[in-house]
């Protein structure tokens, strides 16, 4: 079998994917896909259940749902991987599909096929202005240290998801944020998370490549042994930490082409326009945000923090929105969650092949794909998330010196980067928004230039974004004074 690899890796797949220039291998890249898809696995089902509204009449059917979650997320992951060369995967994105859900369709009163219709809106918008090179030139006139700030930000922000779906913080206990109580907690799940948390860091003190898949891996096979100990009672979701009954299910492709433009009818064009804008701001950056923090940890980036030929993956990206509303599974997006991937080794197109592969393939095989428990996925997010937030010192470290003392990537000193990368730092975990984040950074690096004399500094695409980022924050406020 190594030597079938070996000259596989020779062949064509090593002239594509060009395994030996990323100093990797088909091996390795296989192996970080599995990682990637099973960090993402959650999607297949958590998609389906936001967007059917709990069975309410307005939601989706649930089958049709995660046929069209897996289909989106498949082919798009697969044409980032062939067109790209990056190891970058897509899905139906988490937030938006909660503002199709809960704003549009039960705030607003439209129809899901509506709904839909403004997201395949929002994708055909965010692609024209990749196409016109506007998106790419706003990549571009992101100051550096900026652009770090937004690496270590979703890096914080995967930790911070790791450790909510850990269980290892939540919000009671009288304060926004606290340790969890574990007299009150289910210790099953608990136990479980802390199990995969200390075997992937183990694994990584000895330098196990494959620390995260096997911390998965590992972490799922104990959580299913203590739930059937616990008769299969021991607080994990249903459907997950247990035996499936059966390993097949039949797609339900009802939803491709399910939706309308009703929404300017229902909504007014004025309104509808401004829910596109929004949609689409937050689509933009949340990409924008995840290819610089990939991109960094993987090695993508070059001095000024630039993604080589980063329009390419945006335009995969932008699609993958217009594909989403097309099947109705809600705008899809590149994820945070590919540096679970990036952290495993990998490195080029493959690893996303391998997760659009797998996603296919989850269409009919979703019951076995649904036996990874969030908590068995916890340690990977929160190793995922300090490897990404140390990329802060060690691209600044001097390569030529090994004990050469790392130096910081952003001097917080200046208020002028300072105070903006703090913003972003905090804002994007803490309100588990990549856009927010952004947006914050944005407007404050913005203000302090031009109170500093140095307005002239500023790239005229950054005052263009701040005052977008205005109206996005002010959006809500002017929607409940009835006023859009």
């Amino acid at each position: 079998m190594a030597d079938v690899a070996a000259t596989t890796e020779g062949g064509a797949l090593e002239r594509f994917f060009k395994f030996k220039q990323w100093n990797t291998s088909l091996q390795r890249d296989t192996l970080a896909g599995l990682a990637t898809f099973m960090v993402m696995a959650y999607i297949i089902f958590v998609n389906p259940n936001i967007l059917g509204l709990g069975g309410a009449p307005e939601g989706l059917p649930f089958a049709a749902a995660l046929t069209s979650t897996c289909l989106v997320a498949g082919v798009m992951t697969i044409v980032m991987g062939l067109f790209t060369n990056r190891a970058y995967a897509i899905a139906p994105g988490m937030g938006l599909n909660a503002v199709v859900a809960f704003s549009l369709v039960l705030g607003q009163g439209l129809t899901m096929k509506s709904a839909m219709g403004l997201i395949f809106l929002e994708g055909v918008a965010i692609t024209i202005l990749v196409i016109t090179g506007f998106r790419e030139a706003i990549f571009k006139a992101i100051p550096i240290e900026l652009k770090k700030a937004i690496v270590v930000g979703i890096g914080f922000f995967i930790l911070f998801i790791g450790l909510v779906d850990g269980g290892l913080i939540n919000s009671e206990g009288g304060t926004p944020v606290g340790l969890v109580d574990l007299s009150s907690a289910a210790m099953v799940p608990l136990a479980v998370t802390v199990f995969g948390v200390v075997v992937t860091i183990v694994m990584l003190a000895l330098r196990w490549r494959a620390a995260i898949l096997l911390g998965i891996i590992g972490s799922t096979v104990f959580a299913i042994v203590m739930n059937y100990l616990w008769g299969k009672d021991a607080g994990f979701l249903p459907g997950t930490a247990v035996i499936p009954d059966k390993l097949v299910e039949q797609p339900d492709f009802s939803l491709i082409g399910a939706f309308d433009l009703g929404a300017f009818e229902a909504l007014g064009i004025t309104t509808a326009a401004l829910w596109v804008f929004s949609l689409m701001l937050s689509d933009f950056f949340d990409t924008m945000g995840t290819l610089v923090g990939v991109g960094g940890q993987a090695g993508y980036l070059d001095e000024k923090g630039d993604l080589p030929q980063v329009n390419r993956p945006l335009i995969v990206d932008s699609l993958a929105a217009v594909a989403g509303g097309a099947v109705s599974s809600s705008s899809a997006t590149t994820y945070i969650e590919s540096g679970a991937g990036v952290a495993a080794g990998g490195r080029t197109g493959w690893v996303a092949v391998v997760v659009g592969v797998l996603f296919l393939a989850a269409m009919f095989f979703w019951p076995v794909a649904g036996v990874v428990p969030a908590q068995a996925t916890a340690a990977a997010l929160i190793i995922v998330g300090y490897l990404m937030m140390a990329t802060l010192t060690k691209a600044e470290s001097e390569a030529n010196h090994a004990d050469a003392e790392p130096k910081a990537g952003i001097d917080f000193g200046n208020l002028a980067f300072g105070l903006p990368a703090v913003l972003i730092i905090t804002l994007m975990p803490l309100t588990y928004s990549i856009t927010n984040g952004i947006g914050a950074g944005f407007i404050a690096y913005v203000l302090i230039r031009l109170v500093q004399g140095k307005a002239r500094e500023v790239s005229w695409l950054l005052w263009i974004s701040s005052a977008a980022f205005v109206l996005y924050f002010v959006f809500p406020w002017l929607q409940a004074k009835g006023w859009v």
